[in-house]
């Protein structure tokens, strides 16, 4: 079982069952799968874009990730439906615990000028949504071997009912919310 998983079991649940009031432990918040996407517009003229994506994609999560394809044509951007714009990976269970840990203590102190991440994106429902302008703050991807510097989207979904559960969910797993 991984570090996080434990310390979730031990510590995390008896201290947001005395905050909030639980009677039982199923009640508690908990992590329920954490998304990673990303979308590649320049896909549309260079396909290469995405193979690399997909592989650096993969290399962060250990888990091959999905092309996602286009549901509708937009002629003001030369899209057909069908079309690859984009790839993401679903991660649960131990890799989620595993990703979440290297999020926190490894990749996002390595963002320049880092100053805590927004509390902003919660969804109302105790979710939270992170964009990431550079993927190379990951430290599987070696800078000399990309081409092109790529951002992502990061969604945490929780099973807390509000914002404020969600919050202190993340923030007792170590999630740096700048205040």
């Amino acid at each position: 079982m991984s570090h996080l998983k434990t310390l979730y079991s031990n510590e995390i649940t008896p201290k947001l069952m005395d905050r909030f009031g639980y009677k039982n432990v199923m009640q508690v918040p908990k992590l329920t799968k954490i998304v990673l996407n990303m979308g590649l517009g320049e896909a549309i003229q260079n396909i290469k874009v995405l193979d690399s994506s997909v592989q650096e994609l993969g290399l962060i999560t250990g888990q091959r990730p999905v092309v996602t394809r286009a549901r509708k044509s937009i002629a003001a951007f030369k899209l057909r439906a069908g079309m690859p714009i984009g790839c993401k990976v679903t991660l649960q269970g131990p890799r989620m615990y595993d990703f979440f840990n290297r999020l926190v203590n490894v990749a996002l102190p390595r963002v320049r000028d880092f100053r805590g991440i927004s509390p902003k994106g919660f969804d109302g429902r105790g979710s939270y949504s992170l964009g990431i302008r550079e993927h190379i703050i990951f430290p599987e991807i070696e800078y000399d071997k990309i081409d092109k510097i790529k951002g992502l989207n990061i969604t945490v979904v929780t099973s807390a009912r509000t914002d404020e559960e969600g919050m202190a969910l993340l923030q007792l797993m170590g999630m740096p919310f700048s205040t």
